[in-house]
């Protein structure tokens, strides 16, 4: 199961950057065996200014290289960039218009294949867009569904009125997935999650990927959230849902001297280190007492320099006089 600490956790999640794909590639990855044929798809071209769509390859250690164009009502190609395997690339015609095709797998060919176009702009301005491409994976490996369950996650975002919820995918094959997640009221039926309602946060490690889902969840309210994974073997659903519960009580408020033995009696009880209520009291307890100690830690060795110096000057000055 995948663990971080809490610091390595939220540096990942501070620099991690969401970049927003406005075409569509819904394969995440393609497994192919060497001589079989592939197609890459791309949807959302209908808003693209030009009639012509873009096809570039991303290979693990270096940069995009534009391999063609391909025009969307024709299908006619633009081999002009000097791709080295421009000739091994064509067009097919498929129900969502013009696809990508390799129509023998090499070895050579395993990289991520992105479709890119033109978008007018304000200002009369144009700009490239991009889907969010997809990898080829060449090998005679079998396609693994991934293994899917929930947790609640390890974090202190429930201090803050939020709650948080980990899915993990692991044991598949290719290792790309995709995170979504639905939430239902008791009694009631799945609904998608509003965008506004969480955010989530994805960790990749050999062999595993998971996402953290963040809920900004009202008062007086209790969602099960279910989460599932899209993958190139298909779609698979967590086994449990998991229950966000109500955003935590503030501290409870102080007692009154007449209350004090019964606070004292209180005392004698060990807390309950899985009550978020407790917790945030305690620790804010434990930082005051640490604080008075090191204050007066500071004061008595303040104090006591200060005796010692007294008490250094005083023979000096007598004996000045004497002589």
């Amino acid at each position: 199961m995948l663990f971080l600490p809490a610091a390595a956790l939220c540096c990942l999640c501070s620099a991690l950057v969401v970049m927003a794909a406005e075409l569509t590639q819904d394969q995440l990855s393609l497994t192919r065996r060497a001589g079989q044929t592939v197609s890459f798809s791309c949807a959302g071209t209908d808003q693209c200014s030009s009639d012509y769509v873009y096809w570039y390859q991303k290979k693990e250690t270096e940069t995009f290289t534009l391999i063609l164009d391909i025009h969307r009502n024709t299908g006619a190609l633009d081999k002009s960039y000097n791709h080295p395997q421009k000739d091994d690339f064509s067009a097919v015609n498929k129900q969502n218009g013009w696809e990508l095709q390799i129509q023998k797998v090499k070895p050579s060919h395993a990289a991520t294949y992105y479709c890119s176009c033109l978008k007018s702009g304000s200002g009369g301005y144009g700009y490239r867009i991009f889907g969010s491409g997809t990898k080829l994976v060449v090998t005679d490996e079998q396609v693994v569904k991934p293994v899917v369950s929930v947790y609640p996650a390890a974090s202190r975002a429930h201090l803050e009125g939020n709650s948080s919820l980990l899915c993990l995918a692991s044991a598949m094959f290719p290792p790309l997935v995709r995170f979504s997640w639905k939430r239902q009221k008791e009694n009631g039926q799945l609904e998608e999650l509003p965008p506004a309602e969480g955010e989530q946060l994805e960790l990749r490690e050999s062999g595993h990927t998971a996402a953290i889902l963040l809920v900004h969840q009202p008062e007086n309210s209790r969602y099960k959230y279910r989460c599932y994974v899209e993958h190139e073997g298909g779609r698979v659903e967590a086994q449990t849902e998991q229950e966000v519960p109500a955003p935590a009580a503030s501290c409870p408020p102080e007692r009154e001297p007449a209350d004090l033995p019964a606070v004292q009696q209180a005392d004698l009880v060990p807390l309950d280190p899985l009550d978020p209520v407790q917790s945030e009291c305690r620790v804010k307890l434990l930082c005051l007492l640490y604080t008075v100690l090191i204050v007066k830690s500071l004061l008595y060795c303040c104090g006591l320099s200060l005796l010692m110096s007294l008490r250094n000057k005083g023979p000096s000055t007598c004996c000045s006089h004497a002589d």
